[in-house]
């Protein structure tokens, strides 16, 4: 029973990742995981807005003034329930990477992976659908009406919207939790691989 414990415990280095990124994962709660930017000839420096897990940052007010023209939503944070529930999702993420490190078990690695993908597909469907509410759902009586224009940021990359160049990207948060993405999954693979070469 103990050599089948043992060959199901992960490696001193897979250990050590989880561990660091569970850590990392906890900056991410206080990190920017987002940026929109704006550019257009009266704006060459450009506006910026940055989405935090738990508010809104960069030149909002500014940005919800030029929307008004065009009858986008005001932006606030407020009116997020994400930025409510975000920073207690990704903590519970941090400590699951942490325990999942200490605990050294194959099985939750795997397990971690497929909730860490999981996670990350809702949350980008959630964000696709904060984008096309704000850039489709316009005030009818707005100032400037273009018909059949919408106004929806791109997810990711850039987009012309009427003189505006919007570009999106992650931001440094948002990075970090790519990398600890990117480094379980070679944790999984890696493991999944060590397991197969065990078997009979």
């Amino acid at each position: 029973m103990t050599d089948v414990k043992n060959q199901q415990r992960i490696k001193s280095l897979h250990r050590a990742i989880l561990i660091i990124s569970g850590m990392a994962l906890f900056a991410v709660i206080a990190l920017p995981i987002w940026r929109i930017e704006l550019i257009a000839p009266q704006y060459p420096e450009g506006l910026e807005m940055f989405i935090y897990s738990y508010k809104l940052g960069g030149q909002v007010e500014i940005i919800n003034g030029l929307n008004h023209y065009i009858g986008m939503k005001v932006l606030k944070a407020d009116d997020f329930i994400e930025f409510t529930v975000l920073p207690y999702i990704i903590a519970v993420y941090a400590v699951f990477f942490i325990l999942t490190g200490l605990l050294a078990r194959r099985k939750l690695v795997y397990l971690l992976l497929g909730a860490f993908i999981l996670f990350g597909i809702v949350a980008m469907v959630d964000f696709y659908s904060w984008l096309y509410d704000y850039g489709h759902n316009l005030d009818p009586t707005a100032p400037i009406i273009v018909p059949g224009m919408a106004y929806q940021p791109p997810l990711i990359g850039y987009k012309q919207l009427l003189n505006f160049l919007a570009f999106s990207i992650p931001d440094i948060g948002g990075w970090i939790f790519i990398a600890c993405g990117i480094l379980l999954t070679y944790c999984s693979v890696a493991e999944w691989r060590i397991a197969r070469q065990k078997l009979p």
